[in-house]
């Protein structure tokens, strides 16, 4: 959508040949972004509530963790040889501090499963994102004369396969859906709400306020534009296979999916020339 704009000559954003050049790496960047958030916050929201009757982890962690700390402070029935602190006793202070931190850094790397957190999608929106930004390894995969573009092209055929496999997913959970859902239409026009009118005005505030603190560059009109964009967009199709995976709310999921996709339809287009008339 962004790079149709610039093709436009009388777009907002200067010159047409400009404007194309930098309209592919920021929908580029926003679509990376929005695909590791997605992958690993939303993914793991969802695992969370899948997970939800399983049975609370027992509190031995805790326990052995405070323990542990209480070991590692001094010992308060302790006798105190000299009323003046000397260099050693600061050097056990520190080394005391030290092991708190390593402590602490152990029990939170026990408690947060990286494999839970971090999706294989999101994994791969990592990588890709790393390969884009490295100029050097960029070289190497992406281009016609690169050595290994073989591996671009290979994932540009699963990307692409992957997107008919997902409205497969989605259209059979609608069909499902539309017989019978429990999403009642009060819920629907809420989300369509939100959706549709709150979050576009906020992100209006939002880059309208970074631009004022000098957090966006203010002549650079269609970097504010893509981000703004970002709050008028519908939800990505990527939640209708979340919920197909894990087998929760696909019928629910796919009917909102419905209503807001038909009303971004027009709602989209509306926010967009609103967005347009703003920044020029």
């Amino acid at each position: 959508m962004v790079p149709a704009v610039c093709e436009e000559a009388n777009n907002p954003f200067g010159d047409p040949s400009v404007c194309s050049l930098l309209a592919r790496p920021y929908a580029s960047l926003s679509l990376a972004m929005g695909g590791i958030l997605i992958w690993s916050y939303v993914f793991g929201m969802m695992r969370l509530y899948t997970n939800e009757g399983t049975e609370n982890d027992t509190p031995s962690e805790t326990v052995a963790v405070s323990s542990t700390e209480l070991a590692v402070l001094p010992s308060t029935n302790a006798h105190t040889i000299s009323m003046h602190p000397t260099p050693f006793d600061a050097k056990i202070v520190k080394m005391s501090a030290w092991k708190k931190i390593m402590q602490q850094m152990k029990t939170i790397s026990k408690k947060v499963d990286l494999k839970k957190v971090f999706a294989p999608t999101a994994v791969a929106a990592i990588v890709g994102f790393i390969i884009g930004i490295v100029s050097p390894i960029r070289k190497l995969m992406i281009g016609n004369k690169a050595p290994l573009r073989v591996i671009d092209s290979t994932a540009y055929m699963f990307g692409e396969a992957a997107i008919p496999c997902m409205t497969l997913i989605m259209g059979a959970n609608l069909l499902r859906g539309l017989k019978g859902s429990e999403v009642s239409r009060s819920v629907i026009i809420g989300i369509i709400a939100v959706r549709s009118i709150l979050l576009p005005a906020l992100g209006i505030g939002v880059v309208m306020a970074a631009r004022n603190w000098g957090l966006i560059g203010s002549e650079n009109k269609l970097y504010q534009f893509v981000l703004m964009l970002q709050f008028a967009v519908p939800p990505a199709m990527a939640v209708g296979t979340m919920t197909q995976f894990f087998q929760l709310g696909q019928c629910e999921t796919s009917v909102i999916m419905l209503w807001t996709y038909v009303v971004a339809a027009f709602s989209l287009t509306l926010w967009s020339t609103f967005f347009m008339w703003i920044l020029a």
